[in-house]
């Protein structure tokens, strides 16, 4: 393997794991949300072109750093109600393909259920 390629992969590599631990700090439901969407995004992501992949890498480090952020905000002061999440600039929403919206359509219906379709347990306790 070319340098280059494993020095993306390792990058690509370190990203989802970041993002996976980072998902640690969501509240269950939200976590699990996340989870399923990430693994869902880079699955779908590992075929694209270099430009469209540089792209794709850059708003999920951008994605990282603003849960990190989120993150240390909530443990200093409100650790009861946390807050996560921001809202998408008119010019970003703009420049997404229809299939973007759709997706992004579903996601924020998942997210706002009053109601789950099923109960989430925290497995930690049974990873040992």
């Amino acid at each position: 393997m070319p340098s280059s390629v494993s020095h993306h992969v390792s990058r690509v590599r370190a990203l989802y794991r970041m993002i996976l631990r980072l998902h640690r700090a969501l509240p269950l439901e939200l976590k699990t949300l996340g989870d399923q969407y990430v693994k869902d995004e880079f699955r779908r992501h590992k075929s694209v072109s270099f430009t469209e992949a540089q792209r794709f890498l850059q708003e999920w480090e951008n994605y990282a750093t603003m849960l990190g952020e989120q993150t240390s905000q909530n443990e200093e002061s409100s650790p009861n109600k946390p807050h996560f999440g921001s809202h998408l600039p008119e010019e970003k929403l703009e420049a997404l393909r229809g299939e973007q919206l759709g997706q992004l359509q579903e996601l924020m219906q998942e997210a706002t259920k009053p109601k789950r379709q099923f109960n989430v347990l925290d497995d930690t306790e049974y990873k040992r």
